[in-house]
């Protein structure tokens, strides 16, 4: 069998247990993983007792309330609390999701929350997703067009604006991308699950007119080729979208420009 061993420093240990709250009848446990830069210890998981009767219902209120009442040093992203900024990405009971919107009843027993995978950490539950918004800018994600402006805007009719269901919805949580095996070992070059949604939500606006642009652009081996059409993306998606389907219309597209 093959044995697979971690970098030095990499492997998590065993980390703090926080007694339960006093007078807490209702709990629920928490393991959470802790990483600090400016010391050389091991990352590690951390485990807390969180009152249930003093916590609102979701994972991201379980977070909020370790920070106010056990360790002011746990660091995470959030936000909007709405399910709108994605800024609350992460791994929780080994699913990428965002944490607002995550109910602690959709889980049972020790909830385990972990930074999203395969990217490096810049504390705590924080990823560094530098590559992740490059790959977003690169794809070019504003209108684009030849023909002088309109004095009032750029008209749609109904179809064509249906065209976009499914697409515009996206917060750019990373959940998708860091989900995907291809962009795990190859992120440096395939653009990943949530930046070709983007550039194919472009692709399919009416109001465009850099088509050709955009798919020379994307018409290389791993930029775009290297999704396998796994679908972890459209399984982890928090909003519900299929990245792997807009990945399949700018195949077709390459096609059927080739044709």
């Amino acid at each position: 069998m093959v044995q697979l061993t971690l970098p030095k420093g990499s492997a998590p240990k065993k980390g703090t247990t926080h007694p339960t709250p006093d007078g807490a009848k209702n709990t629920r446990t928490f393991k959470v993983y802790r990483y600090n830069p400016e010391t050389d210890e091991n990352p590690s998981w951390d485990t807390y007792k969180v009152d249930m009767d003093d916590c609102g219902p979701m994972v991201l209120d379980a977070l909020l309330w370790i920070k106010n009442n056990v360790d002011a040093s746990l660091a995470f992203r959030r936000s909007c609390r709405e399910g709108v900024c994605g800024s609350c990405s992460m791994n929780i009971g080994g699913r990428n999701t965002i944490a607002c919107t995550s109910g602690i009843d959709e889980y049972k027993g020790e909830i385990t929350i972990s930074p999203l995978p395969h990217q490096p950490v810049v504390r705590d539950l924080i990823p560094d997703l530098t590559q992740f918004y490059a790959q977003h800018a690169a794809v070019k994600p504003y209108l684009k067009t030849d023909t002088p402006a309109p004095e009032k805007e750029w008209k749609q009719g109904p179809e064509q604006r249906e065209k976009l269901d499914g697409l515009y919805e996206c917060i750019m949580c990373a959940s998708c991308s860091t989900a995907c095996p291809s962009y795990w070992w190859n992120g440096d070059k395939y653009m990943g699950p949530a930046a070709l949604l983007q550039a194919y939500r472009w692709l399919a606006d009416s109001r465009d007119e850099a088509t050709g642009e955009r798919l020379d652009e994307l018409n290389d081996p791993f930029k775009l080729y290297r999704c396998h059409t796994i679908m972890n993306c459209a399984q982890v998606c928090p909003k519900g979208l299929n990245p792997a389907e807009a990945i399949g219309e700018i195949k077709q597209m390459m096609v059927e420009r080739e044709g």
